[in-house]
């Protein structure tokens, strides 16, 4: 009898099976990509003989906080063209949300039941694929085959250590400080400008928004007004670091604090007065290309809301785009381009690929992206193929990117799509480039194209 979810193949061949650890969306994307190249595959996960505060059941691909997996609009919204990449690489993820969807105008919104009943009963039925439930503690040996860790961003304190261990050095972060990005050219320039601290290194690397007196002092009494998220239970013992204090806690220490902080004037002249302002918030690059624009010190619990309505009364981002909004809380994420190679296998153990939030990605749809590039990296190195990697111009391969090789170091935060990590596209004739609605028109039907492409260069489309 066929299955309903797969076609068995006619011929089956020997392979040393891979192992997955984690069923979370990563977990299993990658089983399911790795079964369907024809790979025996062991999904191993710990749940119900061991739970994490966030969840509530024992189904695999467990929604914990939102039913809505966001736009699913791919010519105007980059996680709507990841949803429409996924679907054309034969996603389980988007299998199942498309089979549970439920009405939500323009977001794609689950059953959250039907959809981890879905996945769970999709893996159960192939051939391929054996569902181990228990804990695994102690990483595995270089002579131990093929392996993807999803344990996602709570993984557990014994597996996180064996992992510091191997990697070596403080290379895990053990909170999401994480500061409020926007697109470079939604700021605007005539009231800020380009400039490093006393000029030193690359003066392209900041946008300084400049603040009076006045500005300032409202900016603070807004900051200690607006509307602040609370932590979770299982977060309130976790201490903030001094280092990543949100902002509007540094602002409750004293009125001066913030403007002898992240927003001294020291060593900055605007060129719009040709004096020091009173005040200046710094943006930094977030990524290589420069289309991504970090506010320096701006990590905070506001509510997003909030966010936006506060950080846009500071002159120049009053129209800016907020690709990224800020936050902190418990999460445990590796410092990936410093310790996954290109196809994210960690460097200190090849036979280790890692997927999901624990690489830095942000988001369901993100973290199940990089779980199906991960059990598809894993697949094609089981079969001895040549791994082709998904191009710069598509959202999946714009996301491994970030991940991988194009995210700021220094700065590495998990991060959700979106188009300022693609390329920009080519200018039109006569034109110096393509802004709003119209650039990412453009970008996702360049991705969409690339994706195609690379489907067919890889043998995963006919």
């Amino acid at each position: 009898m066929e299955n309903k979810f797969y076609k068995e193949p006619s011929r089956k061949m020997e392979y040393d099976p891979i192992t997955v650890v984690g069923g979370g969306l990563a977990g299993c994307e990658a089983v399911w990509q790795i079964a369907k190249a024809g790979i025996p595959v062991i999904l191993k996960e710990m749940r119900p003989m061991k739970t994490t505060p966030a969840h509530k059941t024992a189904g695999l691909a467990e929604l914990v906080c939102s039913n809505s997996l966001r736009s699913d609009d791919p010519e105007h919204n980059a996680v709507g063209l990841l949803h429409e990449e996924m679907r054309r690489c034969d996603s389980l993820i988007m299998k199942a949300a498309d089979a549970c969807r439920v009405p939500a105008g323009g977001a794609l919104a689950v059953d959250r039941a039907a959809f981890s009943a879905y996945i769970e009963e999709a893996l159960a039925a192939h051939s391929l694929v054996t569902i181990e439930r228990g804990e695994m503690t102690k990483l595995p040996a270089e002579t131990d085959g093929l392996h993807v860790i999803a344990t996602g961003p709570l993984t557990s304190a014994e597996l996180t250590a064996q992992v510091q261990a191997v990697a070596g050095g403080d290379l895990l972060h053990f909170f999401d400080a994480i500061a409020p990005i926007v697109a470079a050219d939604s700021i605007d320039m005539t009231k800020a400008w380009k400039q490093s601290r006393y000029d030193k290194g690359d003066g392209d690397d900041y946008v300084n928004c400049p603040m009076d007196e006045a500005q300032y002092n409202a900016f603070v009494d807004a900051l200690l007004a607006g509307e602040k998220i609370a932590f979770k239970d299982w977060e309130k013992n976790t201490p903030y670091f001094e280092g990543c204090l949100p902002i509007e806690v540094m602002a409750g220490r004293g009125r001066d604090t913030l403007a002898f902080g992240p927003m001294k004037p020291v060593g900055l002249t605007d060129p719009h007065t040709g004096k020091r302002p009173f005040a200046v918030v710094q943006l930094r690059k977030e990524n290589k290309q420069g289309t991504l624009m970090n506010l320096v010190g701006f990590q905070t619990k506001l509510t997003y809301g909030e966010q936006k309505r506060i950080f846009k009364t500071i002159p120049g981002l009053e129209n800016a785009e907020f690709v990224r909004l800020g936050g902190i809380h418990r999460n445990t994420f590796l410092l990936s381009p410093v310790l996954l190679d290109r196809t994210l296998r960690l460097k200190a153990r090849p036979n280790l690929r890692f997927a999901g939030q624990i690489t830095g990605c942000e988001g369901y749809v993100e973290s199940a992206a990089v779980g199906l590039t991960a059990g598809l990296f894993s697949a094609w190195e089981a079969l001895g193929r040549d791994i082709v990697l998904p191009p710069d111009e598509t959202a999946i391969g714009s996301m491994l990117n970030h991940i991988t090789v194009n995210a700021n170091e220094e700065l590495f935060q998990p991060m959700n799509i979106n188009f300022g990590l693609l390329p920009p596209p080519p200018p039109p004739p006569g034109k110096r480039k393509i802004k709003g609605m119209d650039r990412k028109a453009v970008q996702s039907r360049i991705a969409l194209e690339a994706l195609d492409g690379w489907l067919k260069q890889t043998g995963m489309k006919k």
